[in-house]
Formats: structure tokens, C-alpha cells, sequence
């Protein structure tokens, strides 16, 4: 049996970026991720980052390169049937977000995390035991061999179909939903974007976004059914949809290419209360899931990893529990403000129905947008990210 400070279950963005923060405090800490390294960095996700993420990323010593290749990002661009308005995040609320993809920030912390030898890869059935004790133990399968190993704390990263969150008593949680009624068709193509920002789209037909990896790859999105299967979506189709519902002006710029990537997703709001449970503490996906029309998935599991790794250091420093015992209040804050954005601006850009009310009253919240310098900055604070408290830096 072996034994460490903190056990991390899930190798994905938020458990290395935990285990890595951790390191810097001086904390040892061990992963244990189910899939292999290269599927996990395989997989395709989100990539815009607010600032603060930025920010804890350099702090990580791992943001040279994303500073290197990433994208900044100083506004976005609002269209809709008669108009268009631009978001100025950097005149409106100080800050500039930065477009890097998820698949690169895994690579990185990947390669940090690797020279440490700190990540398992490949632990199949990992159970947990002894949450309510003072010394709960973590038991996997590696590679055909039963292991088993002691910790202080559990961080449970692993996502919302994990072994973590489903660990936990039912009558010990509490889990809100919100299940939308479309989905997102998403294709990734190496084509130029349309726009050098970000291009949301509100259309009779449906929902578009325009967005992009680097200046040379895309990644476009358009709503659909959540019955419809990615069969159905040839790029011949996928790409003369996209057209239809953009402005003129963008979808003269659009370029058409062979798809490298496509796939459904369907587009949900959870979130679960607490985010500890004795010696667990929960964060990222495993605790909570915002649509991605917001970009607040990442960097809500930034924000969970960056209070615990806090609250973490700050216990084997001075012994004190406060952190730990207010890490769930302090990350639910920034979680239900993050899903309320999400949903609302999911509901303002989506086409909810065939109801022309609706219709009208989405129209009228996109022109008070554009005419309105405070209602602009609100939405420009929430998308760039709210600041953290006093004691969170």
C-alpha cells in the first residue's frame, strides 16, 4: 500500500491542474485517470479562456506556450436578423479572454505533469473508501494489479458519469437540472476563421457561433435537434446551414472545408450541492455543467481547482481547516453565477420554438443590448469572468 497527501481521481484539465498547483505549495499529490494518456488528450473541447484562467495557468508553469499560440480576444460579435452589435470586453469591462484550445492546455499539463511522474494512467475500478474518516483510502486496478493507496483528501475530477460524485449517499446531495431542448452540431475544419472574434448568432432557422482554434482552424457550431445524429449532418449540408443563418457580410467571408472532427452535443445546466463530503471535495464537471454557449466550463473548473488547491495549501501550512470548510459556499457562489449566465444567454441567442412572441421578445433584448452601454458591460463582466472575493487571489 502506498500513500500520498492528496488523491486526485480524473487526469482531464482540472486533476492536473490541481496536481500541478499542488506541487508548487509543496503538497505531494497522485492521479489516478481511467483512459490512457493519448485518449485523453484526444478528446476535442472548449477553448476560451478568461483571464483569471490565463493567469493560473502561468502560475502553473505552464503558460508559455499558450501565450505563445493563444489568441486574444478583446470583444465579440452579437448578430441577429436586422443587426449586429459588437461586445467591447476590453473597453467595457477591463479584461480580454484568450482562444486556446482544451486539447493543448491537456497536452501541456500533460508533459509538466508527466516529468514528475505523478499520473496514473489506465486505473481501471477505482473505488473510494473511508470518506468520513480522517485517513480514506483509494483502491484501482492498474495494468492486471490490485493496488491501494492512503491519503489525507480526495479531489474528485473525474466528471459528471464518474466514480466520485457517484461515491456519495443520495440523501447527502442535492442535484438542480436543466435539460435544454437542442443540441449543438459542431464541426472543426482547418479553414480561416470569418471573423478575427467570435461571431454569435441568433436566426430564425437556429443558433450559429463562429469560432476558431488558430487563424488557421475553425470550429464552428450550429443548433439542431438533440434526436438528429451526426450521419445526418454530410459537411455539404452542415456547411450551407451555417451560411444561411449569417449575416451577409460573415458569410461571405466563410470558407468551406473537409470536417476533421464533428459530433452532438447536447446542452444541459447541473448543478451539485454540496461540492464536499467529508474528506471529498468535488470540482470541475463532477460538480457542476453549464451549457458551452457562455464558455464557463473550463474556467468554472479552473475556479473550483484554484480555491482548493488554496484551501489545500493553506491546511498543510497552518493547520487550519477554514478554507477547506468553506471551499463548497465559496465555489457555489461563482458556480450559480456562471449558470445563470450561461442559461440566460443560451436562451437569448437559441431558437426556443416556432412562437413568434418569444421570437419578438429576443429581438428586443438584442436591440436594448446594442443601445444600452450598461446592459452591454454586464454582459461584457460576466463573459470576461466576475472577480474573485477578498482571500481569493
Amino acid at each position: 500500500m502506498r500513500s500520498t497527501q492528496i488523491v486526485i481521481i480524473g487526469g482531464g484539465p482540472a486533476g492536473l491542474l490541481l496536481s500541478q498547483l499542488l506541487s508548487l505549495y509543496g503538497v505531494d499529490s497522485l492521479v489516478l485517470e481511467r483512459q490512457t494518456r493519448e485518449y485523453v488528450e484526444a478528446r476535442v473541447r472548449a477553448g476560451l479562456l478568461e483571464w483569471t484562467t490565463v493567469e493560473l495557468l502561468q502560475k502553473a508553469g505552464v503558460g508559455e506556450r499558450m501565450l505563445r499560440e493563444g489568441l486574444v480576444h478583446d470583444g465579440f460579435v452579437l448578430a441577429f436578423p436586422d443587426g449586429h452589435h459588437r461586445i467591447d470586453l476590453k473597453g467595457l469591462a477591463g479584461r480580454s479572454v484568450l482562444v486556446y484550445g482544451q486539447t493543448e492546455i491537456q497536452r501541456d499539463l500533460s508533459e509538466a505533469r508527466a516529468a514528475a511522474g505523478t499520473v496514473i494512467w489506465g486505473a481501471r475500478e477505482v473505488s473510494l473508501h473511508g470518506l468520513d474518516s480522517s485517513h480514506p483510502s483509494v483502491t484501482y486496478n492498474h495494468r492486471g494489479s490490485p493496488e491501494e493507496v492512503r491519503c489525507d483528501f480526495i479531489a474528485g475530477c473525474d466528471g459528471a458519469h464518474g466514480v466520485c460524485r457517484a461515491s456519495v449517499p443520495q440523501d447527502r446531495l442535492t442535484i438542480y437540472e436543466r435539460v435544454y431542448p437542442f443540441g449543438w452540431m459542431g464541426v472543426l475544419a482547418d479553414v480561416p476563421p470569418v471573423s478575427d472574434e467570435l461571431v454569435y448568432a441568433n436566426h430564425t432557422r437556429g443558433f450559429a457561433l463562429c469560432s476558431m482554434r488558430s487563424r488557421t482552424r475553425s470550429r464552428y457550431y450550429v443548433q439542431c435537434p438533440l434526436e438528429d445524429a451526426v450521419t445526418q449532418w454530410p459537411d455539404e449540408r452542415f456547411w450551407a446551414e451555417l451560411q444561411a443563418r449569417l449575416p451577409t457580410h460573415y458569410a461571405a467571408q466563410l470558407t468551406a472545408g473537409p470536417s476533421i472532427e464533428k459530433s452532438i452535443a447536447a446542452l444541459r445546466s447541473v448543478v451539485t450541492e454540496p461540492m464536499r463530503f467529508g474528506r471529498l471535495f468535488l470540482a470541475g464537471d463532477a460538480a457542476h455543467i453549464v451549457p458551452p454557449t457562455g464558455a464557463k466550463g473550463l474556467n468554472l473548473a479552473a475556479s473550483d481547482v484554484r480555491l482548493l488547491s488554496q484551501a489545500f495549501a493553506e491546511f498543510y501550512r497552518a493547520g487550519t481547516t477554514m478554507l477547506l470548510d468553506e471551499y463548497s459556499a465559496r465555489a457555489l457562489d461563482r458556480v450559480w453565477k456562471a449558470t445563470r449566465f450561461s442559461w440566460w444567454f443560451t436562451i437569448l441567442m437559441h431558437k426556443l420554438s416556432a412562437d413568434p412572441f418569444a421570437q419578438r421578445l429576443q429581438l428586443a433584448e438584442l436591440h436594448y443590448l446594442a443601445q444600452s452601454s450598461a446592459a452591454s458591460r454586464s454582459v461584457a463582466e460576466n463573459y470576461v469572468g466576475l472577480s474573485f472575493a477578498a482571500g481569493a487571489a
